[in-house]
Order: structure tokens, then sequence, then C-alpha cells
């Protein structure tokens, strides 16, 4: 069960409107697809280091105690229905967009985001304990969960930048980040409420 929730709540998390995506859809919607793409690609050696990090932190937890490691699961099972909470009742800043910069300063730009973002570890923490099997060695989960999670970011970078290609002009950008924030927290809701039923 855990297994099959991996993928549309992990999924889920890489669409949240926060900060990256926000500046992924601004960017697409000024310089276009590719450029945008390529800028928001940024992210992913900072996420990557951070996953690294809890990857680290986790297994340490796991090796000291698994009454702790079990602890770590339902608080992170607690946080997804807060994020999920806040999320539905956020409002989305777009007043802080890229302007027309060459790639690699926006590139650079989303990788400071991303690694300045103290929610990301926080986000990961609670996140990759719920689906690891006790049963089976920690480390190839870790890496495929972590690998993963960079794949269908790469999938919402796509999504993003092409929404703002496509819609720019349209739709107001606040407007569409209010309604994802909507929708992506209800499902982290969900989520969250379903994995504590499940332990």
């Amino acid at each position: 069960m855990s297994w099959l929730l991996f993928i549309p709540a992990c999924f889920a998390l890489n669409m949240a409107p926060g900060p990256n995506n926000i500046t992924a859809f601004a960017t697409g919607a000024r310089l276009g697809f590719w450029p945008g793409f390529l800028a928001a690609l940024g992210r992913l050696p900072a996420f990557a280091f951070l996953i690294t990090l809890t990857a680290i932190g986790l297994g340490a937890a796991l090796t000291a105690s698994a009454v702790a490691f079990t602890v770590i699961k339902y608080v992170g099972a607690a946080y997804l229905v807060y994020v999920g909470f806040h999320m539905l009742r956020a409002r989305v800043d777009t007043t802080d967009l890229p302007a027309a910069q060459d790639i690699r300063s926006l590139m650079r730009r989303d990788f400071l985001i991303a690694i300045t973002n103290p929610k990301a570890i926080a986000i990961f923490t609670a996140v990759f304990p719920q689906f690891l099997d006790l049963s089976q060695p920690a480390a190839p989960q870790f890496v495929w969960i972590g690998g993963t999670f960079l794949c269908l970011e790469t999938v919402a970078i796509a999504i993003y930048v092409a929404a703002g290609k496509l819609l720019s002009g349209v739709i107001n950008q606040t407007a569409i980040g209010g309604a994802l924030n909507k929708a992506v927290g209800g499902f982290l809701v969900f989520s969250g409420a379903a994995l504590v039923l499940g332990h």
C-alpha cells in the first residue's frame, strides 16, 4: 500500500507551487520552453544534496533505534497533513520573478532558491520514512526513492515551464498557483492521513 501511494504523493510534492516552480512558470512565460527548462534544472543538484543529507540522517536513526525511526514516520505523516492544510490556506507570491538573463545565471538562481529552502529537507524527512521496508536494506531504497523524486521533479519542471509558455497572458500566474495550492494541499492531507491509518 505504501509503495502504491509513493508515486502520487511524491508527485504532489513535486507539483507544489513553491518558489522554484513559480519561477519556472515565469521563466517559461518570458523566455520560452527550453531556456526555462534548462534554467530550472539548476535545482536538481541542490535537491540531490538535500536528499543525501536526509538519507544519512534517517539511516542513522534506523541504525540507532527502530522505535525512534517509527516515531519519525508518525511525525512525518502528521507533517504531511500539516503542510497540506498550510497549502490550502496559502497565498502564492509572484512578486519576485526572474527577468530575462543568461541561462547560467538563471540556473544558479534556481539552485540557490532550492538549497536555501529549509522546508525541503523537512519534507524529505517527512516523506521518505513512510515508504521504507524495514525488513530490506535501507540504502538501495533511499537511492530508489531519491532517484524517483528527482525524475518526477524533472517532469514537474517541464509541466510548469510548458504551462508558463502556453498560458502566458491568458491566465493570471497567481490564480494558477492558488488553484494548484488547493489541489496539492488536499492531496497531501489525504496522503498523510492514509499513511497514519495504514501503520
